[in-house]
């Protein structure tokens, strides 16, 4: 049995979808009440709570973990979940982690994660270790103003990162869960091409078939939107990173295209497979 947390999300549903198509069994695990998706079993539990956890586990040889608001909520020591899993005869742990903590290793979360990635290596389980940058699923932000503007409002217009398609992440950890070769690997997840933001409008116009406009803000109009759902220093690193992305940040890996024999899906190719979310 594969357990897989987050598996509701953006990573979490092309996995299980990747797992199921390899005939692998799959427990999918979230923290609140969810369609959850195809394939296997669907356990709701916060997994910053030992029994619920336990409840989640039962009978599971791998796990991939992502790192969800339950895990970062007060009390919680994902770490913990690492000895808990390897007690209750789990054997493989995937870990979602971050490229921050390579680009940029001192902010208090990448510390913390960096912190985690050391105890999956130390678990004595089999291991791999992802680290996606951007994700082309941020751009579900700007879904309601395309829908009733034909506009997306974003900064930084001509400063692009090479963002990942999430599908590409899933199906990287579904290699790593299912195939003994990636053991002991770490991974930099990136799309095939650095795109800024007016060229991710560009490719969702193109996906709609009809015009969108694009709307520089300042980075005080973005953090202001920002703030709104993530704390303001949260907002304030990630302005940092689309702003003034390192060259590590830019760099293309070819990591995507190592373990799954393909390059990595464009952004276009993930505007076109999510456009109903901006019609």
């Amino acid at each position: 049995m594969i357990v897989v947390t987050g598996a509701t999300g953006n990573v979490g549903r092309p996995l299980v979808r990747a797992l199921t198509a390899a005939g692998a069994p799959v427990t999918s695990v979230s923290r609140h009440a969810a369609t959850p998706p195809e394939g296997g079993k669907h356990v709701v539990a916060d997994l910053a709570k030992p029994a619920e956890l336990d409840t989640a586990l039962a009978g599971a040889k791998s796990l991939f973990l992502l790192l969800s608001g339950d895990l970062h909520a007060l009390g919680a020591n994902p770490a913990d979940i690492i000895g808990q899993a390897a007690a209750g005869g789990v054997r493989r742990v995937v870990l979602l982690s971050t490229l921050g903590v390579v680009t940029r290793p001192h902010g208090p979360t990448r510390i913390a994660m960096r912190g985690l990635e050391d105890v999956v290596r130390e678990s004595g389980l089999d291991w791999s270790i992802l680290r996606p940058g951007g994700f082309a699923s941020n751009a579900l932000w700007w879904a309601e103003s395309v829908r009733s503007q034909n506009v997306v409002a974003a900064p930084f217009g001509d400063t692009g990162v090479p963002i990942i398609d999430p599908t590409d992440i899933g199906e990287v950890a579904a290699a790593c869960l299912l195939q003994d070769q990636h053991n002991g690997g770490v991974y930099e997840l990136t799309g095939p091409a650095v795109i800024t933001p007016r060229q991710q409008t560009a490719a969702i116009a193109a996906a709609l078939g009809t015009p969108v406009q694009f709307h520089e803000q300042t980075r005080q109009e973005a953090k202001e939107g920002m703030t709104a759902n993530m704390p303001a220093e949260l907002a304030e690193d990630t302005l940092d990173i689309l702003g003034s992305p390192s060259p590590a940040e830019q760099r293309i890996s070819p990591d995507v295209e190592k373990v799954l024999g393909r390059a990595p899906r464009t952004f276009a190719d993930w505007a076109a497979d999510n456009v109903a979310a901006f019609r």
